[in-house]
């Protein structure tokens, strides 16, 4: 006695290895397939249908293998719509509540599919029937009353596919974590991707670490503020108080970025420049009244553009700007990232991964760290638009500036 239900993909199932991936769910679960209609596309650009039925030997295995199958792209030929329970309490969601991914996804209710807003991963998803609206909520922003869907069953996601023969750094297969790729034409390619992306006026989020200050790196990320190029900035505590202390005192942790020397007393310049930005009252007010006159973080505040600071339990101080509850921090990092039509993460695996579990599937991310462990990390958050370099960010911020300013 066996159970079976007719799944299809379609799409650049081939190239992508959506179709060898689910063929290899289905056996590694136990189940079988059988293909029934498998139409190949003939050219790059065509898209590729198949429809198969699964078999398993029981309902329990069954739904084990449809679960996976789902998350792979692979579809219902006769969805039901999505079940939508009423959230019992506040930040309280209903049993088996679907967990989203961070990829494109739609919901089918009254036998119409409506796209999720809002996409990120681990987020419950709340219908609105009477807008006809769905979106994505964090769970403790679910309130009591909001209909969330359960269940996969009516829930359809599409994994971004990297069709055959793409070019650029986004290409078919030319993502993934690079150590080998020549860094001179990957950078330009890098400049002509953040090129086309302001000219079609998207927005570009840098998250940087303190790293970036300690490398040299802080006046080309600064030129690339000023001249428009970076719309919004992530980073933390650490990052705000080193580019501020190498604009008072010429120094980074201490060190001088310059010559490499520790000056007297270097090591308490941090903990100085937290203590004259408090006085100042923050920030914005240290620029206006000049005790702040270069830096990423001085650039930010006189071309108006807005960064988010999160706190860590690590921190000194902290500056008045930094974001110090958690929740509040994610929110406002959630918001950036909603925004964001390409990211730049720039040597800080904390803040990287904080911004890309918010981020959907589709977004361009282009990761830089010297520890090829940090970008592997930061890739396997799930973009299929990702990219990583190996390499030392104080090598790439400024080849990248020249590339595109010179």
């Amino acid at each position: 006695m066996t159970v079976a239900r007719t799944v299809e993909l379609e799409g650049h199932i081939i190239d992508s290895g959506m179709m060898q991936r689910c063929f290899g769910v289905v056996m590694d679960l136990d189940g079988n397939f059988d293909v029934e209609q498998f139409d190949v596309g003939e050219h790059k650009d065509a898209e590729s249908y198949c429809r198969m039925t699964v078999t398993a030997p029981d309902e329990e295995t069954l739904r084990s293998i449809l679960h996976e199958l789902h998350q792979s792209g692979a579809q219902l030929t006769d969805p039901p719509n999505a079940r939508l329970e009423p959230a019992p309490a506040d930040r309280v969601v209903p049993n088996g509540f679907y967990s989203t991914t961070n990829h494109p996804t739609q919901v089918h209710h009254e036998d119409e599919w409506i796209d999720v807003e809002r996409i990120e991963m681990d987020c419950a998803v709340v219908v609105e029937p009477d807008e006809r609206r769905a979106y994505t909520k964090v769970l403790n922003a679910i309130e009591a009353g909001d209909l969330v869907v359960t269940g996969e069953a009516g829930v359809r996601v599409d994994p971004p596919e990297r069709p055959r023969g793409g070019s650029g750094p986004f290409g078919f297969m030319q993502g993934g974590v690079s150590s080998e790729r020549p860094s001179a034409s990957l950078i330009r390619e890098i400049a002509e991707v953040l090129v086309e992306t302001k000219a079609e006026d998207g927005t570009v989020l840098a998250v940087a670490g303190p790293a970036l200050i300690h490398s040299g790196a802080g006046d080309a990320l600064a030129r690339l503020v000023r001249e428009g190029y970076v719309d919004m900035l992530s980073a933390g505590n650490g990052f705000a108080v080193h580019d501020i202390e190498r604009g008072v005192y010429g120094t980074s942790l201490g060190m001088d970025v310059e010559t490499m020397e520790h000056p007297r007393k270097g090591h308490k310049h941090h903990i100085y420049t937290i203590s004259e930005v408090v006085r100042a009252g923050g920030i914005e007010p240290a620029v206006e009244e000049g005790l702040v006159e270069e830096g990423v973080m001085y650039e930010c505040v006189t071309n108006d553009v807005p960064y988010v600071l999160a706190g860590s339990i690590r921190d000194d101080g902290p500056l008045p700007d930094t974001i110090t509850d958690a929740v509040e921090a994610q929110d406002a990092i959630r918001e950036q990232a909603h925004e964001a039509d390409m990211v730049l993460m720039l040597s800080t695996l904390l803040h990287s991964v904080a911004v890309g579990n918010c981020l959907p599937s589709t977004t361009p991310v282009v990761c830089v760290d010297i520890n090829p462990a940090t970008v592997t990390q930061l890739l396997d958050r799930g973009s299929a638009q990702a990219i990583g370099m190996v390499t030392d960010v104080g090598t790439f911020v400024p080849a990248l500036a020249e590339e595109i300013l010179d």
